[in-house]
């Protein structure tokens, strides 16, 4: 049986090598020749999978890519993975969606299975994909499913393999057909009642972290009025072995998740009348942290950054991961210029960013910040120099300063 991936990013590529080496012939689409031109050579951004998979796997014939919808037009089941971000007004920008189903219309045959894994507003499969592929297809007996996907990039505990895979389809049928593929490399299939309840569980789970990111950052700001940091209390607190989730204050939220899928879900609360006030509470909270923590830090040289030369350990939005989405460091990063401080970064997953290079760690700056704390970053060139460094890193480890939120 074939099978195509419409998008070959960080969650269509390890969705098409998994399925791959499950056994089925899989083609890996994507609109960005680049893209495809270093698939075929084995390279790619994703640390789901490493440059041996990609080639083994066309060498046996299971993989291939293109760029070309055409050469899609033979398989049976089409999965759609591909990004769907927010527009400037932070409304659903489903561009890269609509023109997904656009090119399905193209090759979809009676009776063929189209799974929808990208992240979208309650009712999209129903109500958006399903209507486009059939008015441009003019075929009414395909089967229709969600499976909404669950990367997380850099995860070394949890992959597309063990994390459990919440499914359903339009029909009976649809449902089945997806089961069976994904069940073909996923440990842990979960069939929900209908699509929205699985559409609406993907913002819900990253909601949730949403919101109790938002509660922490302002319990930082409570924290910070007291003379102490936020992580001790929370430390604290995570002793109690029941009843708690600890969460650690940030310089803001980023990547492909947290900062999109809330506002998927508000849109969905939009539609049918209710007004998601925590939801919308995150937001201000979250997306204002930047600016927040940069106020914060010319607060600590007596209210005046013009000159002083600060260094940022890790932009990307996570540890360990290339991934620049929504990174609330670039955000960081623009604030502090605003009050005029002389800013460098050093990220050894970034070479350049925005007519800038990556850094040494400096030793001479006026002050270092720990924002994503890479494995593979040595923070002893600013401690053996008594370095001024400021801890802004979203987690319990100490890197021999103390937590600064």
């Amino acid at each position: 049986m074939k099978v195509t991936i419409i998008g070959q990013g960080y969650v269509g590529l390890p969705i098409a090598v998994n399925a791959a080496e499950a056994g089925y012939t899989v083609g890996g689409f994507d609109i960005d020749g680049n893209k495809i031109k270093n698939l075929k050579n084995g390279i790619s951004d994703s640390p789901e999978v490493l440059p041996n998979q990609i080639l083994s796997l066309q060498a046996g014939g299971k993989l291939f890519f293109s760029s070309s919808i055409s050469d899609h037009q033979d398989s049976n089941i089409y999965v759609i993975a591909v990004p769907t971000p927010l527009d400037k007004n932070s409304n659903p920008d489903l561009s890269y969606l609509k023109s997904a189903c656009n090119l399905l219309s193209k090759v979809v045959k009676s009776g063929d299975l189209v799974i929808n894994e990208s992240t979208s507003y309650i009712g999209t499969l129903r109500n958006l994909i399903k209507p486009i592929i059939e008015e441009l297809s003019g075929l009414f007996d395909l089967k229709y499913a969600v499976a909404p996907e669950r990367i997380d990039p850099g995860n070394k505990v949890w992959s597309v393999k063990n994390t459990p895979r919440n499914i359903s389809g339009l029909t009976d049928e649809a449902t089945i057909a997806s089961v069976a593929f994904y069940s073909s490399f996923c440990d842990s299939i979960n069939t929900v009642l209908t699509p929205e309840v699985a559409e609406a569980a993907k913002l819900f789970e990253n909601t949730f972290r949403h919101i109790n990111i938002a509660l922490v950052n302002e319990f930082s700001e409570i924290t910070n009025k007291f003379g102490f940091s936020a992580h001790e209390a929370i430390i604290a607190s995570a002793t109690k072995p029941f009843g708690f989730m600890p969460f650690y204050p940030s310089i803001g939220v980023g990547g492909h998740c947290i900062p999109v899928d809330p506002s998927y879900l508000a849109y969905s609360a939009e539609q049918v009348g209710v007004d998601s006030k925590f939801i919308n509470l995150a937001n201000q909270i979250n997306f204002s942290r930047p600016k927040a923590i940069a106020d914060r830090i010319r607060i600590q040289f007596g209210g005046d950054l013009v000159g002083r030369r600060i260094q940022i350990a890790g932009i990307t939005y996570k540890p360990n991961v290339s991934d620049l989405r929504e990174s609330p460091a670039l955000d960081l990063i623009r604030e502090l210029k605003t009050l005029g401080a002389e800013v460098l970064w050093f990220d050894p997953y970034v070479n350049a960013f925005n007519g800038e290079i990556s850094q040494p760690l400096d030793p001479n700056v006026d002050l270092g910040l720990i924002i994503i704390p890479h494995e593979t970053i040595d923070f002893t060139i600013w401690k053996n120099s008594n370095t001024k460094v400021m801890d802004l890193s979203a987690n319990a480890v100490n890197f021999g300063w103390p937590k600064s939120l």
